[in-house]
Formats: C-alpha cells, structure tokens, sequence
C-alpha cells in the first residue's frame, strides 16, 4: 500500500482501514450521507460536499460484453491519462490499472452486510488483480475471502445478473485511484445506488455512477410489449403505457439487463450519443497501444 500511495502516508492509511473495516465504513458513511440529505438539503451549496466526495469515490456500470472481457484478460493493462475522463468522468480516480489480472478474490459485499434483510449471494465483490486480492486474502477473513478463476468470477456475475444485480467497476482515491474491483451490485441494497439517489435531492446533476456507455435500441417487429424489460430495468429507464414502450434514454445507465432478459431478442445495445466511452478493453488496448508509440 505504501509502494501504491508513495509520499501521501495517508491514503495508505486510509486505504488500509477501508478495507480493514469495510462493512462499517460502507454503513457509516451511509448513516452520514442520509443524515446530511435530511437536515441539510434545503441549503444548496451542501451540494459541494458530495461532489467532492464522488469525484474521489465513484463507480462505472458494466455491460456484460465489457466484464467478459476484464475476466479473460492475460496481461496487464495501465493506462494513466486524462483522456480516461471520457470513460470515468470523474475529476479524480481514474486509471486503469489491472496487474496480474489472473489473480482473483470475491468475498462478502459490505453494502449488503449492512441491511437488515441483505440480497443473496451476500458474496459478490470481487478484486483483480494481485496486490489488492491479496491484501483481502491475507487481511479481510471475515468477509469470507476465497481465491477464484476467471471462469468462477464469470459465473458469479452471471448469477447476479439473473437476480437484477448491476455489473460495477469502482474506483476511489484511497484505493490507488484505479480501478480493480468489481461488484455485483443489488438496486436496493447498494450503498452508491441509495447515495445517488439522495445526492439528487439537492442537486439532480450529481451521480455516484457513470452510465456504462450504451443505451438500448428495439427491433419493433419483435417487440411484443409483453413489459419484461420494464420488469428487468433498475433505473426505472422503461415502461409500457397501452399499446406503448416508453424508452427514457436519459435515465437509462446501459447496464444490458433488460437485452438479457428480453425473450423475443428484440433489443440490442449501442453506443449512446453523447455519452461517455465504455470501459471496453479492447478500446483501452488501442488507447494504450497508440500512446506507447506516440511516446516512442
């Protein structure tokens, strides 16, 4: 940690702690967050504090083509630049680093273990990379650790999905900046879905999470308006009205759950006008490719 942090000890403090105590930090900061919402949300400028905090803690949303490729890497990827605002647009935390990604450890969600009546699999955070799944191996066993492979890990997300988990990379500045974990993150139990949610009751411009990158477009000839996708969608993005589907592109995060669970096929992912760029890695590749022989 202190390798990762050099001269600023107390990130590595800090980075420390959090995961050290994972699941209390993850409730504590969400008992201050609601606490700040209900007594403070009246006077505007409050709005600054948690812009500060998302532009140092902050998540991207996954399709399921863009986790598969995380989860068949082989090499290490590093891509440290400005222009990785156009995939996490975040003033801070935004590299893309993943070393050693082969290493890999899941374990229990803080976000979960801080309900009453968590979602099941409680186990679904999952670390890539060997620095930081280490650390959980060799520091977090209460939070039931366990080393898994690639085709593990696919298989975990895969599961979640079929229960409306959303696809997550997050990245934090007491963690390095980058990212290297991937959650499975449950619309109602998820800490940075609920902080979104009451961030917006000040200011309906902030966000914990970037939208993945795509939206959604339907084939209407296969479209049977049978609400399965509206069913399926956490972000409330679809609806049907009578003989209509209501599609808000604004709020859709193209998270591709509701491509997935579409049983006639009628919808696909594409990328989104003005939105941000997905966390596709054969992209970062290009990306990482054309800056090594710009600086050659």
């Amino acid at each position: 940690m202190f390798r990762k942090h050099g001269w600023r000890i107390d990130r590595a403090i800090h980075n420390y702690f959090y995961f050290l105590f994972y699941a209390p930090y993850v409730k504590v900061s969400l008992i201050l967050t609601r606490w700040i919402v209900r007594t403070l949300s009246w006077f505007r400028p409050i709005a600054i504090l948690p812009r500060a905090i998302f532009n140092r803690y902050h998540s991207k949303v996954l399709s399921i083509g863009d986790t598969r490729k995380i989860f068949a890497l082989n090499e290490d990827i590093h891509l440290v630049s400005r222009e990785n605002r156009t995939i996490i647009p975040y003033k801070y935390a935004t590299k893309i680093l993943f070393t050693a990604p082969e290493f890999i450890v899941v374990m229990d969600c803080p976000c979960k273990l801080g309900r009453k009546e968590p979602c099941e699999p409680v186990s679904s955070c999952i670390a890539v990379g060997r620095s930081l799944a280490l650390f959980w191996l060799e520091h977090c066993q209460k939070y039931r650790p366990r080393k898994i492979t690639q085709a593990e890990a696919l298989e975990i997300i895969r599961t979640h999905r079929r229960t409306g988990h959303v696809t997550q990379a997050f990245f934090k500045v007491a963690t390095g900046g980058s990212t290297g974990v991937i959650c499975n993150c449950c619309p109602k139990c998820c800490v940075s879905f609920e902080a979104t949610r009451l961030a917006r009751k000040i200011d309906r411009s902030l966000s914990m999470n970037a939208e993945s990158g795509y939206v959604t477009e339907r084939d209407a000839d296969k479209c049977r308006l049978c609400g399965t996708c509206a069913n399926a969608c956490p972000f409330q993005a679809i609806r049907i009205e009578g003989d209509e589907r209501v599609y808000d592109e604004i709020a859709c995060m193209g998270c591709e759950l509701c491509v997935e669970r579409c049983p006639q096929g009628a919808l696909a992912l594409r990328r989104g006008a003005g939105r941000t760029s997905p966390l596709d890695l054969d992209l970062v590749r290009s990306r990482v490719s054309t800056e090594a022989s710009a600086q050659g």
